[in-house]
């Protein structure tokens, strides 16, 4: 016996098993997990785990006498357990699954039966092992299972995203690849990068085997593969403010995970409807995913390094294609709906929390909140009022109808509603449809839109009501009078100020002292800053103008993130300054995405196109993701739509048996307790000083000095940075990347002829040297007019050969400064104009600075006899007076003589 124990290997150690990991956090084998020697005591046999019965896997372990091991302790409720790799092990009658923390210290198992097809039995064990009791415990399940198998072959996974069941039997939906795509407060964030679907029953007997053939590959349309993210131990579902607040909230905004975008949420608990309550939320094994976009770069500021986190949450309601999912449902959940947020962080320390000072009473070190991050929340949403886009010809643009009309706005007063308690008030809406058109088309929305705000509005109270903005952003675009990015920056910035942002602690004292000598500043925050309310931006699709327009709402409320962190002293950043382009490509990046997953095509119109800054193939290119839309839209919905509905679980129109919702009250839409403010400052500021004290262990998955990681796979050292943007080399660290480029003109004529032109006098005269802040602040650069080509300019080459051969200099001043440029550094001594008066100023000057005198005090003859004397030593013009260097010492003794 003791043989066989002795030649069986550990389990736990076959962790490079049929998956991969391209996220460099693969942990190495624990050197707990370890076989123990054989236990003298019987193990059980295979009759008894074939029982279905609920008995802990953990009570075998306990009741048997193994001399080596203790009996595992349950600790259910310890939220320090972050499980981030699985093992399978698997045989005829059921799968065994492992999930193991980093450092494989902590264990535990769960069971799933695999001879029943109808129905899912999922056997959880309570109890957390050690390294050496899952190693036995595992020994003993190979040795009781001998006769079906044993355990098989180990396959390492990294979370179970669900089950799904089609015609007959269930299947299991676990993630085999996963790359890390961004770090939060120690929390690594992860891509899904391909999943596999395993067949729980051994025997999968299927009646229909061509049905359930076709819904696999439907199912399989939902390309797991692209745009799906999760985290181990930070809720990606929620935004940043809400995580960290969460205890200080009141019971209805309380959630644990926000299943509007839980993205696998109907994989979660479909399979637990009728049995045990859904076990979704013990995320140890079940891992809920958002559908989006996520993107963090990190921004280098003289040594300081800056994160900037882009998060897109994908809504599972009302989701589909761009023409078959539009408007508002009876819910009230509306068509595109993506929440983005835009986290800005400074890396001084990894995890949410400071060290303070010892706590007395436990005698361990105190933890304070870092006042290092911030975060601002966006809103985008289809128009909420019923209107629909038949695709039945080939016109690109569909006419838009308005099938229903509800002259109380049911739908809509339920999506807003559904807004006060999520973000509480103020709701801004920034409405960008087109407003004036030959044939009517979005104007129709625009005043539908306007009588829905209208009527809701006059049963809000006063200070709650909907603040509607309505703009004809593309109007503006093509009267090129108008600035759209000058428009949209002032009402980013009165949303930013209506709303606030959120951050986890008070300004940098500097900018008290700053604003205590300066006037007309921002007024300096003593306390941490919380978001109230949301900025709902729409057009009619949600994509090119709504995507611009969050851009120019992320840069406002990047100034102010910074500004809040002290890393700049004004909210105001300019365009074409590193920072800006790094954050503008990554809202091109969110942008494109989300116009993939809803559209089929990237974004058409960029922000470069509203800044009238197109590239050179912008119009081609537009041309292209037009023509991929059309295709997209006319071919493609149909399924798309149907991929969608079977992921999220949404019944077909003839099959469905839910009621339609109980309408509401035709005046009092919205609910009391919404309206109160979401976020109180105090009962924030102390959920976040608990939650540091309780929850933000950041070691449980980035810390792990065990491990040996090369820098260059390290995820941080690799990110994207500014001092990555192209044309940037090793010297451009020490660069600021807040200062504008010099961008060329679009119409920028070719280096060959500056010269040229030179000489031809279409450039002014540089002059003396002038930097860019103060020619812009200079009030006669300002009003200089462009220099005028004269008429007699050459224009031909054989003229510009004479000319240059034989060049005709007009400016006589400006000839005559460039002459006498170097004369000023030929200084000729002459009684008249004695150049050394200044420099004996400049001299009591400094005298009297360092004997602390305010009024200047004419110097002695003797201190003036050696500071000429001084000064003169070498002068040739001077020889003749008696200051020449070889005299120079004598004279100041002379004169420093001391009776």
């Amino acid at each position: 016996m003791a043989a066989q124990a002795t030649a069986s290997p550990s389990h736990l150690q076959m962790l490079q098993l049929g998956a991969s990991d391209s996220s460099g956090t693969v942990t190495p084998i624990s050197q707990h997990s370890i076989p123990l020697p054989s236990a003298t005591t019987s193990v059980p046999d295979g009759a008894s785990l074939k029982s279905k019965d609920t008995q802990s896997l953990s009570a075998t372990l306990a009741t048997s006498s193994l001399p080596s091991a203790k009996a595992p302790q349950s600790r259910p409720d310890d939220h320090s357990l972050a499980f981030n790799k699985f093992i399978l092990y698997e045989n005829r009658l059921r799968f065994y699954v492992v999930a193991s923390n980093t450092s494989d210290s902590r264990h535990r198992i769960i069971k799933i039966d695999r001879t029943s097809q109808e129905e899912l039995a999922v056997v959880e064990d309570e109890a957390v092992y050690s390294g050496k009791q899952m190693s036995a415990m595992l020994k003993m399940l190979e040795d009781g299972n001998k006769h079906c198998g044993g355990l098989g072959r180990a396959r390492v996974f990294f979370g179970i995203a669900g089950f799904i069941k089609f015609t007959a039997g269930w299947y299991m939906i676990v993630i085999s690849k996963r790359s890390v795509v961004a770090l939060i407060g120690g929390h690594y964030v992860y891509h899904c990068e391909s999943t596999d679907i395993l067949p729980v029953a051994f025997n999968h007997k299927v009646d229909k085997p061509t049905e359930e053939a076709r819904l696999m590959n439907v199912f399989k349309q939902v390309d797991m593969s692209k745009n799906f993210y999760f985290s181990y131990t930070y809720d990606l579902t929620s935004t940043l403010q809400h995580n960290l607040t969460r205890s200080g909230l009141s019971p209805a905004r309380q959630w644990s995970i926000n299943n509007r975008y839980a993205w696998n949420h109907h994989l979660l608990t479909a399979a637990f409807e009728q049995g045990s309550p859904s076990p979704s939320t013990k995320s140890h094994w079940l891992v809920p995913l958002i559908h989006g976009h996520v993107d963090q770069a990190k921004l280098t500021v003289l040594g300081r390094v800056v994160f900037i986190t882009l998060i897109a949450r994908r809504s599972r309601h009302h989701a589909g294609a761009r023409y078959l999912k539009r408007g508002v449902n009876d819910e009230g959940n509306v068509a595109n709906e993506v929440e983005t947020e835009q986290v800005v962080s400074e890396t001084l320390t990894t995890p949410f929390y400071y060290p303070s000072a010892q706590d007395p009473s436990t005698g361990k070190p105190g933890r304070r909140p870092s006042p290092n991050f911030t975060s601002y929340v966006q809103y985008r949403g289809s128009i909420p009022v019923f209107w629909t886009q038949e695709v039945t010809g080939v016109a690109p643009k569909p006419p838009i109808e308005i099938p229903v009309m509800d002259p109380f706005y049911t739908s809509a007063a339920r999506h807003f509603d559904d807004l006060f308690k999520r973000y509480g008030t103020p709701v801004k809406i920034l409405n960008l449809i087109k407003q004036r058109e030959p044939q009517p088309r979005e104007s129709k929305l625009l005043e539908e839109y306007t009588q829905c705000v209208l009527y809701l509005n006059q049963f809000l109270p006063p200070g709650k009501r909907l603040d509607h903005h309505a703009w004809d952003m593309a109007r503006a675009y093509k009267e090129k009078t108008r600035d759209v990015i000058s428009y949209l920056e002032d009402i980013a910035e009165e949303s930013i100020q209506a709303t606030g942002f959120f951050h986890t602690g008070q300004e940098p004292f500097s900018h008290y002292l700053q604003n205590d000598s300066e006037v007309d500043q921002y007024d300096w925050r003593k306390g941490m800053s919380v978001q109230n309310g949301i900025c709902r931006t729409n057009c009619v699709d949600c994509l090119d103008r709504t995507n611009a327009a969050q851009f120019v709402f992320g840069k406002r409320a990047l100034g102010h993130q910074l500004y809040a962190l002290g890393v700049v002293d004004t909210p105001n950043l300019a365009f074409d300054s590193d920072a800006v382009n790094m954050l503008t490509e990554m809202y091109h990046d969110h942008g494109d995405s989300l116009a993939l997953q809803y559209t089929g095509s990237a974004l058409v119109n960029r922000v470069e196109t509203y800044r009238r800054m197109p590239h050179w193939n912008s119009h081609s290119r537009d041309i292209i993701e037009n023509l991929r839309r059309f295709y997209a839209n006319s071919l493609l919905d149909n399924d798309k739509q149907a991929a969608i509905n079977l992921f999220l679980g949404v019944p077909a129109e003839k099959t469905s048996t839910r009621s339609p919702p109980r309408r509401g009250n035709y005046q009092k839409w919205y609910t009391d307790e919404h309206l109160q403010e979401a976020y109180p400052i105090e009962e924030c500021e102390k959920a976040v000083i608990q939650f540091v004290n309780s929850r933000a262990d950041y070691w449980i998955e980035y810390y792990r000095p065990l491990l040996f990681t090369s820098l260059g796979k390290h995820f941080a050292f690799s990110m994207n940075s500014t001092l990555k943007l192209p044309g940037k080399t090793a010297r451009d660290i020490n660069m600021s990347p807040f200062l504008p480029h010099n961008t060329p003109t679009p119409h920028r004529h070719p280096k060959l002829m500056d010269g040229v032109r030179r000489w031809m006098g279409t450039n002014s005269a540089s002059g003396s040297r002038i930097s860019r802040i103060d020619r812009s602040q200079d009030p006669k650069a300002r009003s200089k007019k462009p220099h005028a080509i004269p008429d007699d300019t050459p224009k031909t080459l054989p003229e510009i050969v004479t000319r240059l051969l034989d060049p005709i200099v007009k400016e006589e001043q400006e000839y005559q400064e460039y002459i006498e440029q170097g004369q000023e550094l030929l200084v000729t001594f002459s009684d008249e104009d004695d150049y050394r008066k200044a420099i004996y100023t400049k001299y009591w000057v400094a005298v009297d600075l360092a004997q602390g005198l305010e009024d200047t005090v004419e110097l002695s003859r003797e201190d003036e006899e050696k500071m000429v004397a001084y000064m003169d030593r070498g002068s040739a013009h001077d020889t003749g007076a008696g200051f020449a260097p070889a005299n120079y010492e004598d004279i100041v003794a002379k004169l420093t003589m001391v009776d």
